[in-house]
C-alpha cells in the first residue's frame, strides 16, 4: 500500500504540531535550568502561553522523569500553586577527557549535578594512542555502569582533547602537546563502547568554556576562559554563547606569540603564549628535574597542592616562579581584554589551583597593558571547578540533546510497560 505523501496537508499539519510542541517542552525545560523552580501560572506568564497548555506541557516532562512538582507557592491571589522543578533523577550526560597528564570521565543529571566521577593519572605522551583510549573506554564504562546502578538513561557522550578537533569527522586534527596527528577519536572510542550512546569529540578548552558559562547567570554570559595544563587553550562565551569560528578553532590562545626570541613550543613555533605560562614553564623555574612535582606519573592535583604549601610556607623559589608566570598570564589577558572587552576572565585549569598566588601578577599586567580604563571593567576569577571543568563541559553539551528535544527521552512509564 502507498504511504502518505510528504505534500499531504494532514501529515504535513501533524508534523508540524509534533515540531511545535518539541519546541514549547524544550522551552519550559529550558526556563526550569536557567531560572529555576516555577508555579505553572508563572512559567505561563513568562512564556506567553496559557496556563492549561503549559500544565499539559508539564505532565508531559514529568512523564519522561524530566520535571518534578515541589513545594506550595503561598502568597500570590488567588489559589496557591505547586512549583515545578527539573528532576535530574532520569537522565545524565557524560564528559571524558584525554589530557597530557590525565584521562578523565564524568556524568552529570539534569540539574547539572555529578553523580559519577572516574580519574586517573596519566602521561599520555609516554603511551600508545591505542592503550590512552583502552584507559579512556574504561572509564567510560565504570561510569556508563554507575548510571546504570542508579537507573539512569545515558544520553550522550563528549570528548574533550587538547588539541586541534574537527567535529564533524570527530578527530583529532592536531594535538602539539600530546604528540597526535589525524587521530579519529571518536571512531577509535565507538570501536571500544559500541553503539551505547552517540559519541562527540570537542576541544577541552570550549568544553571548559561551557561548563563556566552559567545559564541563567548574568555575570557569566560574556566571559573569556582561559584553560591551562601542559598547553593553555580556553574558550570566548559572549552572550551565553560559545564562539567557536568559521571551522571551529577559535579559543587557541596558548598560540599567540608574545616571546618571539623565547622558547620553541610543542607546535613548532619559538615564543608561543603557553612556553611562558603552561604547568611545564611553571615546574621549570620552580623545581629542579629530579623533583617529584615534575614526575608526570604523580597526580596532577597533588603536584600542585605541593607547589601551593611550599608558597605558603614562603618558598623564594616558588614564589618566585609563581609571580613571573603570573605576569605572562597577565600580559596574554591583556592583550585578549583589548580585543574581547569580557565582563571577566575565568582562570581554569592549574590556573585554578595556584592562581591565587599569581593574582597579584595578573592584574597588574591587565591593568597596564589594557588601553581602556579599570581594564575596562573586565575582572579576573578564578573557577572553581579546576581540573573537572573540561569533562563538566562536555558532559553538560551532552546534554543539551535533551534541553533542546524532552522527546528524546520516552516516557517513563511507557518504556517501563514495553519492557515488559
Amino acid at each position: 500500500m502507498a504511504g502518505i505523501s510528504s505534500l499531504d496537508p494532514l501529515a504535513t499539519a501533524g508534523a508540524d504540531q509534533l515540531t511545535v510542541r518539541r519546541t514549547n517542552l524544550g522551552l519550559v525545560l529550558r526556563r526550569l535550568r536557567d531560572h529555576g523552580p516555577r508555579s505553572r501560572a508563572g512559567l505561563a506568564g513568562e512564556l506567553g502561553m496559557t496556563r492549561s497548555a503549559v500544565s499539559a506541557l508539564v505532565a508531559d516532562l514529568a512523564e519522561r522523569g524530566l520535571v518534578r512538582t515541589g513545594q506550595v507557592e503561598r502568597g500570590g491571589v488567588g489559589r496557591p500553586g505547586t512549583s515545578v522543578a527539573l528532576d535530574g533523577r532520569a537522565v545524565g550526560g557524560l564528559g571524558a577527557e584525554i589530557n597530557v597528564n590525565h584521562v578523565s570521565a564524568l556524568a552529570l543529571d539534569l540539574r547539572g549535578q555529578v553523580v559519577s566521577e572516574h580519574k586517573i593519572a596519566l602521561d599520555t605522551r609516554a603511551v600508545p594512542v591505542e592503550e590512552v583510549l583502552d584507559r579512556l573506554a574504561e572509564l567510560v564504562r565504570a561510569t556508563l555502569t554507575d548510571l546504570e546502578g542508579r537507573d539512569m538513561e545515558a544520553v550522550g557522550l563528549t570528548v574533550g582533547v587538547a588539541g586541534l578537533v574537527d567535529r564533524t569527522r570527530a578527530v583529532l586534527t592536531h594535538g602539539p602537546n600530546l604528540g597526535w596527528h589525524d587521530v579519529p577519536v571518536g571512531e577509535l572510542l565507538r570501536s571500544r563502547l559500541g553503539a551505547r550512546l552517540p559519541i562527540t569529540v570537542d576541544n577541552e578548552g570550549n568544553l571548559a568554556a561551557i561548563a563556566e558559562a552559567t545559564p541563567g547567570d548574568p555575570d557569566r554570559q560574556d566571559v573569556l576562559v582561559i584553560f591551562g595544563e601542559v598547553g593553555v587553550g580556553g574558550g570566548i562565551v559572549a552572550g551565553g554563547r560559545l564562539l567557536r569560528g568559521r571551522q571551529g578553532y577559535a579559543g587557541e590562545f596558548g598560540h599567540m606569540i608574545v616571546e618571539p626570541q623565547g622558547r620553541r613550543c610543542g607546535c613548532g613555533r619559538v615564543g608561543c603564549w603557553e612556553t611562558v605560562t603552561g604547568l611545564r614553564a611553571l615546574l621549570d623555574l620552580a623545581a629542579d628535574p629530579d623533583d617529584p612535582v615534575r614526575d608526570p606519573a604523580l597526580a596532577i592535583d597533588d603536584r600542585l597542592a605541593e607547589l601551593n604549601r611550599r608558597a605558603s610556607l614562603g618558598d623564594a623559589r616558588t614564589l618566585a616562579a609563581l609571580e613571573r608566570v603570573g605576569g605572562w598570564v597577565g600580559v596574554g589577558a591583556a592583550l585578549l581584554t583589548n580585543v574581547l572587552n569580557p565582563a571577566s576572565i575565568v582562570l581554569s585549569g592549574y590556573f585554578a589551583a595556584v592562581g591565587h598566588h599569581m593574582r597579584v601578577a595578573i592584574e597588574a599586567q591587565l591593568l597596564a597593558g589594557v588601553l581602556a580604563p579599570d581594564a575596562g571593567g573586565t575582572r579576573v576569577e578564578l573557577s572553581t571547578l579546576g581540573f573537572t571543568a573540561a569533562v563538566r563541559g562536555g558532559a553538560a553539551l551532552a546534554l543539551e540533546t535533551v534541553f533542546a528535544d524532552p522527546t528524546c527521552i520516552e516516557p517513563r512509564a511507557l518504556a517501563e510497560g514495553a519492557a515488559r
